[in-house]
């Protein structure tokens, strides 16, 4: 009898650690207007998805230098799905004083 008193517990616990899981991945959205990133800095988790939203009317960029470029068309939206956990800054090519941050943690 005092097994199965102390198996119950133990199976409860593991049911609701196994439901739980991972958290689902998340779109995130960054507005582009006027010539700015908002929300200028971002948290996310790798698997996660950014997408830009671009309300001006000319075509923006997220680029990370040495990394990866995301172009975002005049009205429209670009997306990227994060891989890699870390913080990078990133930039429009096209307009360089526009800047955001992206804080991607596993």
């Amino acid at each position: 009898m005092k097994a199965a008193v102390l198996i119950r517990p133990l199976l409860a616990w593991l049911a609701l650690v196994l439901a739980a899981g991972p958290a689902p991945a998340a779109t995130i959205e960054v507005t582009i207007d006027k010539l700015v990133f908002s929300p200028a800095s971002v948290e996310a988790r790798v698997g996660d998805t950014i997408e830009w939203v671009n309300k001006d009317a000319f075509a923006h960029t997220a680029t990370v230098k040495g990394g990866w470029e995301v172009m975002i068309p005049p009205k429209a939206k670009g997306k990227l799905t994060l891989k890699t956990a870390g913080a990078v800054d990133y930039f429009c090519r096209f307009h360089p004083n526009m800047k955001g941050r992206l804080i991607v943690a596993p």
